[in-house]
């Protein structure tokens, strides 16, 4: 199945889901970020706000207060990652996706440890099915972020054994759903976290 066919019956799948369904599954993907060694040792941490029923990692944001948080606003064809507290409010971007105020604080890559990076789907390679904007493509392959800790946040009917891929595609270092986490690709967390490869 091509590219566009698939995103459009998993992003189906995914808003066929109840809220009851989808707040369980992503608070269970939650409790899984909680007990990475990487995630708990990170002190800023890329994310995004749920659309369209993504993983709602909002349980995050609640219980780790000590924690820098950044979220992306689209600006040209490019992501500029703000910080963000829990409590702030957030205003509606071009693609209807909430965004932090434009006055919030820049964070730039140096300050960054770990991505957690949104998805429509990834496969047991690492690989990521995006929305088709190229934002995170984009992101991932520019030389001061191709080094950055990364982590696909998906569903497990999301995590398929392979996804069609273009020479630009980039692996994730791993992928974490509400049943498992697994390191998906060679990476220096493998010794670190051997125990949660299938």
């Amino acid at each position: 199945m091509e590219k566009p066919q698939l995103r459009r019956s998993l992003l189906k799948q995914r808003q066929s889901m109840s809220v009851a369904q989808w707040k369980q599954k992503s608070d269970r993907i939650c409790t899984n970020l909680f007990s990475l060694p990487q995630f708990i040792q990170a002190k800023t941490v890329l994310a995004y706000f749920s659309f369209r029923q993504e993983p709602d990692l909002s349980l995050l944001f609640e219980n780790t207060l000590a924690k820098i948080w950044g979220m992306p606003r689209c600006v040209g064809d490019s992501l500029l990652w703000h910080q963000w507290t829990h409590y702030e409010a957030v205003q509606i971007g071009d693609y209807g996706i909430p965004e932090p105020a434009p006055n919030a604080p820049i964070i730039s890559y140096e300050q960054v440890d770990l991505i957690l990076v949104p998805c429509v789907a990834c496969d047991h390679k690492g690989y990521r099915l995006g929305y088709g904007g190229g934002y995170y493509d984009r992101l991932l392959a520019a030389p001061e972020w191709a080094n950055k800790s990364t982590i696909g946040i998906v569903f497990d009917f999301a995590y398929l054994p392979q996804l069609p891929i273009d020479p630009w595609d980039k692996p994730l270092h791993a992928v974490c759903t509400e049943t498992k986490l697994v390191v998906s690709c060679y990476t220096n967390l493998k010794k670190e976290y051997n125990t949660w490869i299938i």
